[in-house]
């Protein structure tokens, strides 16, 4: 969202700088040519709300919504909505410059509009680059820490802000650390690559973070084991199927130690063991600059058990504060 809202900033702010030097230049003083300027104005203000209404209802749908900058679907609604507003647009703007005492009424609007996106929006983004961002949680991975329909934020800078167009951090207040809660672009480059049962390609997720670089990660029965030591399972975290566990996966048995870390560490241990390794996983060795994350809804959760380390440079933030519904108002933990 904040690339989306960056661009329609910079646009608005290029209109507006082009309307000032055509206003003292008193350029547009024909009919047909202030119908245009008009037009260009309702179609960038119309491209502009259906993308941000389109990414906002994907994003009130579920989480994990795409995080590129801009899906062909949302392109093409976009763009035709910005031509019909772009006639209608024409239509009005030539007809006022038919008038003497109407000529400048759009263009004065126009131009104070796009003077107040381009502060609003740009800062909008700006915020929610390096600050904070606000998601939904629509699915029960991570209960009973995050429930469905909480609404929440991510602080952006605990682990460094972002250099823009890079993946590159900086000013880091604290490394990522064993337990904390994070949002991250989903770790596969592969948009054909099937995990879970679905393409999970540019989705963002929300998971807890179980195990930091060179730490050695296994499951067994169920339980989570670090460095040999077994884990103590989050308060608020469940096992949903009880004492019914997976068995463990004559496959992966027969895996060497380096082809099934290889395996896990390139995405695609769960393709070759079929989704079957929940209860029996690893063990793995975490790589420098990667995290391994679990969901706290344990037998409910597509994570690194399934499709690998979670790199450095894709981590978002950290799950912050909870603020809505009022009845669930708090810090994560």
């Amino acid at each position: 969202m904040e690339g989306r809202l960056f661009f329609i900033g910079l646009a608005m702010g290029a209109y507006a700088w082009a309307s000032r030097r055509l206003e003292k230049s008193e350029s547009l003083d024909t009919p047909n040519k202030i119908g245009l300027w008009h037009a260009l104005f309702c179609a960038l203000a119309a491209f502009s709300a259906v993308l941000v209404l389109m990414v906002s209802m994907q994003d009130r749908a579920r989480f994990a919504a795409p995080s590129g900058l801009l899906s062909s679907s949302e392109f093409y609604f976009s763009l035709a909505a910005a031509a019909a507003a772009a006639l209608l647009g024409f239509w009005r703007g030539r007809r006022a410059g038919n008038k003497a005492d109407t000529q400048d009424y759009y263009l004065a609007e126009d131009l104070e509009w796009s003077e107040t996106v381009f502060s609003a929006v740009l800062l909008a983004a700006v915020l929610m680059y390096f600050v904070l961002q606000a998601f939904k949680i629509p699915s029960g991975s991570m209960e009973n820490t995050l429930l469905i329909g909480d609404h929440l934020f991510v602080n952006k800078f605990i682990y460094g802000f972002q250099i823009p167009f890079t993946d590159k951090r900086a000013l880091a207040l604290r490394s990522v650390k064993q337990g904390d809660v994070i949002v991250f672009r989903f770790p596969d480059e592969n948009p054909d690559a099937q995990h879970c049962g679905s393409s999970q390609y540019g989705k963002d997720f929300i998971k807890r973070v179980v195990g930091v670089p060179g730490d050695v990660v296994a499951v067994k029965d169920g339980v989570l084991y670090v460095d040999g030591q077994k884990q103590p399972t989050p308060p608020e975290a469940k096992y949903v199927d009880g004492p019914n566990r997976q068995p463990e996966s004559l496959l992966a048995k027969s895996l060497s130690g380096k082809q099934y870390q290889t395996l896990w560490q390139t995405h695609r241990l769960d393709a070759v063991l079929q989704d079957v390794q929940r209860d029996y996983f690893g063990p793995v060795t975490v790589p420098p600059g990667d995290y391994f994350a679990m969901g706290d809804n344990r037998d409910r959760s597509c994570d690194s058990r399934y499709w690998g380390p979670v790199e450095r440079k894709d981590i978002r933030g950290k799950a912050w504060f909870i603020y809505w519904p009022p009845s669930r108002v708090g810090l994560i933990h």
